[in-house]
């Protein structure tokens, strides 16, 4: 893009949701990219100091969030995974420049929606239907 630069900050709103390949809506948000490292102490013999080191890898669940729409595709994916058929996907969360074309992603694998949560209706508030699905991960990466 004209005018950008390598250490120019990202706009955080232009972003794309894909699951399995699939572009999944227009998400109004998304939250829970995380990935953190156990720290783990230990003793060593007679050495009076704590050592520390890395222990397990852990990832966030990632929260998406979008105005409500007549496509039932992520609410059908829940439905299944409440009634006991769990069927995980992978998909990524695509960073864009101002244009719209990709910057980079997040990749994320073994996901399944944990928590789907509904509309809050309100007859004094003009605004939109939101609605959010959380996706538990078992790994996250930057592609």
């Amino acid at each position: 893009m004209p005018n950008s630069r390598q250490f120019d900050h990202r706009f955080n709103g232009r972003f794309r949701i894909e699951i399995e390949g699939v572009t999944q809506g227009a998400f109004a948000a998304c939250d829970g990219l995380e990935v953190r490292v156990d720290v783990v102490d230990f003793n060593d013999g007679d050495d009076g100091t704590a050592r520390k080191r890395p222990g397990r890898t852990r990832y966030g669940n990632i929260v998406l969030r979008r105005g409500s729409t007549l496509d039932t595709a992520l609410w059908d994916w829940f439905k299944q995974v409440a009634d006991g058929r769990v069927e995980r996907k992978a998909g990524s969360v695509i960073v864009c420049n101002d244009v719209g074309d990709e910057v980079y992603r997040y990749n994320f694998f073994e996901g399944w929606p944990c928590r789907w949560k509904s509309l809050e209706l309100d007859a004094q508030d003009a605004g939109t239907l939101i609605e959010e699905i959380e996706i538990a991960v078992e790994k996250i990466e930057r592609g």
